[in-house]
């Protein structure tokens, strides 16, 4: 027992860093399914590419701001690509994020120009690496505290309100003269910049980019915000709160899925227990309103006071 304590502790601030990296992939996660409304499936290719893209550039010398810059950048460009799919050329939400996503394999292929590729900590100058994991925790925290600032101030404009708009009402919105193809589609590139950002950290903390890194983000995304929505939803009442909690929901996340790891279960069933937890955590809202809430009182008057009513 105290072994296996030992290990989980020592796991824990890695398992806290990646947490945080997985929890601004969320926070885009979060601005597609809840801002707008929509099940955007771009997210397994566009966290890769943010990913194939930074550690690139990295590698040839390229500053590691301008990469995760260029990072950011094209996943901007497979969001608004899969905005195209959505808006101009009528495809469903889900088909379109697939169909992007189906190419950005082969796009990701193109820019790594091979399956992998590996960034040596001591011959590049990275921003964060699982060497430091303290100084990872830092820096990504105040990279996370400086985007959901960021966030806070862009949806209360004007243009951000519209896109809020969108998400909650599309036929009255347009109503309104909102030009809603337009928000929906720079809503999707600024999801898919987020979480090639997120990307760009992410192959800087592993050291490498692998074309098979970004299976599976989607379900670590939307378990995040279920397990933030969960644990937080007494006070997740302002927008900035709930992004902050997507973000721990994140954390929390990668230190259950630590723990899985540290109680030494079978490898292969990793996706497996994944699902299940994440599942755990979706219905965790169901069993709350299903049965442990309270079924509501109809009032009824005395039938003495109806009939002198009636009288």
């Amino acid at each position: 027992m105290v072994n296996w304590l030992n290990i989980w502790l020592t796991a824990m601030p890695g398992a806290v860093a990646q947490g945080m990296i997985w929890g601004i992939m969320a926070i885009g996660v979060y601005i597609t399914f809840k801002v707008l409304d929509v099940a955007d499936l771009t997210v397994d290719g566009s966290i890769c590419t943010g990913m194939a893209v930074c550690a690139v550039l990295i590698s040839k010398g390229c500053n590691v701001w301008l990469a995760m810059l260029a990072a950011t950048l094209s996943g901007m460009l497979a969001g608004t690509l899969t905005g195209i799919f959505l808006t101009f050329m009528g495809i469903k939400p889900i088909l379109a994020g697939i169909l992007t996503q189906l190419s950005l394999w082969s796009i990701n292929l193109k820019i790594m120009g091979k399956a992998n590729i590996a960034l040596p900590s001591r011959n590049f100058p990275l921003l964060i690496s699982s060497l430091e994991k303290p100084r990872a925790i830092a820096i990504v925290a105040i990279i996370a505290v400086a985007l959901i600032c960021i966030l806070y101030w862009f949806f209360g404009t004007r243009f951000g309100t519209a896109m809020r708009a969108t998400g909650c009402n599309e036929k009255m919105s347009r109503a309104q003269g909102i030009n809603t193809g337009m928000h929906c589609i720079f809503g999707l590139a600024l999801s898919n910049g987020l979480v090639a950002l997120a990307g760009s950290l992410l192959a800087q903390y592993s050291g490498k980019a692998d074309i098979n890194d970004g299976r599976g983000a989607i379900v670590i995304g939307l378990a995040a915000i279920i397990i933030g929505e969960a644990i937080f939803s007494r006070i997740a009442k302002n927008f900035i709160v709930r992004l902050l909690s997507v973000m721990f929901g994140g954390v929390i996340y990668y230190l259950v899925y630590q723990t899985v790891i540290c109680l030494k279960i079978d490898t292969d069933l990793l996706k497996m227990l994944s699902a299940i937890v994440v599942a755990i955590f979706l219905a965790i809202p169901y069993w709350k309103k299903t049965y442990f809430s309270k079924p509501k009182q109809i009032k009824t008057a005395p039938v003495g006071k109806e009939e002198s009513e009636d009288a």
